[in-house]
């Protein structure tokens, strides 16, 4: 557990190409800016997916500081990282809310993931890493990331993206522009610019054109209302805990801090996702010890037991689940500065961040066309990561060991194919995918001849990176 750092460089900016390591600091004033760079790192995603699961989001804030705090002392402070809102959990979360589940199922559902991500953290932490790659090797996790992304698809096409088609396809157009146009940490944020371009595009619209009409998810069928509306921001106060989840006016649900409920056949829908963030984590702890030169193997287990005892405790009030963020990782490669000191700080602000309902309010109040444009990158991006996993470990898919059973397993998910046990029990989507990847692939292994299991290719170490170069200095 550490909680002191030396001092290094006298305190001030270090040379070029000297690094801060994580038991390191500089100055206070300079580390509690580079708190603020990661704060704002992973703002945008941190809140931007609680709002697409339906979640708090100025919970999801509040819990995200919490949650570092934990993963920095679990890991004795060896992996400097930050834990954001998770999103490989929002196609489970999608197909719980289309049968019908309440906020509390939900985040009971992800409770139940996190103390699971957990389990398998201590198994790998005490048995070693050998047993998560012959359990989930690279073929099967790029195949349960790709069809968590892809199977989200369908969400853009029908609920984001109409509530504002050209401000969605501007939106989008802006995202891609500054992600690959900008270089360097502005190119790191272009979601949560992108976000802010679209809210102020969507409010000059609304001067300029006036009232839209088109789908009101609220409402459930097609309205005329303005794009932006700050009701809820006026009469939010400055400070104050998250409200309470409560009924509406108009009876719907008002989400915010709420005791989780447990329904099995949720449960079994966001379970996927654990295998998501293993890989999720394993691909970060890899690129933080690849850039602090430091053998962060025996601590594996321990930040992938740290991830889900975060998830565990913020969905515990309603929170949104947690994972280790690419963004901070790639504000660590830019600036070369490991400091676990500059986390904390950033975990300290996110907390303030939490105690804002006019803060929740202003984020809750994003007019839906802004999330079809960032949504519809977003959720791609999820999908492609599969592919990358794929490309990193030299999967081969000229063997049919890897290509048949993952083809079975990714059209199963995205295609929301339905297999019914009883009137009150099934699985679909996601869930039924991933099991038919996992179950299908050591079936078809162990009935494969010799010369096709010895050639199946991909069983390094699992590698996922969030985004294309986030490692790499600008």
């Amino acid at each position: 557990m550490a909680l002191q750092w030396s001092v290094v460089h006298g305190g001030k900016t270090p040379p070029p190409g000297a690094v801060v390591r994580p038991d390191e600091r500089l100055s206070w004033p300079r580390t509690v800016g580079l708190g603020a760079q990661h704060v704002v790192a992973m703002f945008g995603a941190t809140f931007v997916f609680p709002l697409v699961m339906g979640l708090n989001p100025q919970l999801a804030i509040m819990m995200s500081g919490i949650a570092t705090i934990c993963f920095l002392l679990i890991v004795g402070g060896r992996v400097p990282s930050y834990l954001g809102t998770s999103a490989s959990f929002v196609g489970g979360v999608f197909a719980i809310r289309g049968q019908g589940g309440t906020s509390a199922q939900v985040t009971g559902a992800i409770l139940v993931a996190g103390l699971v991500l957990l389990g398998c953290g201590l198994v790998i932490h005490f048995l070693g890493s050998g047993v998560l790659h012959a359990v989930l090797p690279p073929v099967v996790t790029g195949a349960v990331v790709m069809l968590i992304g892809f199977n989200l698809a369908p969400v853009v096409a029908t609920i984001y993206w109409p509530q504002d088609q050209w401000v969605a396809l501007l939106t989008m157009l802006v995202v891609m522009a500054m992600a690959v146009g900008f270089r360097g940490f502005l190119g790191r944020i272009a979601v949560f610019l992108g976000l802010i371009f679209g809210y102020l595009l969507s409010f000059l619209f609304d001067r300029i054109f006036g009232q839209i009409t088109a789908l009101d998810p609220a409402a459930q069928k097609a309205t005329t209302h303005f794009r932006v509306s700050w009701d809820g921001v006026r009469s939010a106060h400055w400070f104050g805990f998250p409200p309470h989840t409560a009924a509406g006016p108009d009876g719907k649900e008002i989400v915010g801090w709420h005791v989780p409920e447990f329904k099995i056949a949720f449960v079994l829908l966001v379970l996927p996702a654990v295998i998501a963030l293993i890989a999720e984590n394993t691909g970060h702890v890899k690129a933080v010890a690849e850039m602090t030169g430091a053998d962060l193997d025996p601590v594996m287990g321990r930040a992938i037991a740290a991830d889900g005892f975060g998830t565990a405790l913020a969905s515990v009030v309603g929170g949104s689940p947690t994972t280790t963020y690419a963004e901070n990782i790639g504000v660590m490669a830019a600036t070369r500065i490991y400091s676990t000191a500059a986390y904390y700080v950033a975990a300290l602000v996110a907390l303030l961040f939490g105690f804002s309902p006019k803060f929740g309010a202003l984020v809750t109040a994003t007019p839906g066309g802004v999330l079809g444009g960032i949504t519809v990158v977003l959720y791609g991006m999820i999908g492609l990561l599969g592919a990358k996993i794929w490309k990193e470990n030299n999967v081969d898919f000229g063997n049919p060991i890897n290509l048949v059973p993952v083809a079975a397993g990714i059209i199963i998910a995205i295609g929301d194919t339905k297999l019914k046990f009883s009137d009150t029990f099934e699985l679909s989507g996601i869930a039924l995918g991933t099991l038919v990847t996992i179950v299908a692939y050591h079936l078809v292994r162990a009935l494969a001849p010799p010369h096709l299991r010895d050639a199946t290719g991909g069983e390094g170490a699992v590698i996922i990176v969030d985004e294309p170069g986030a490692y790499q200095e600008p």
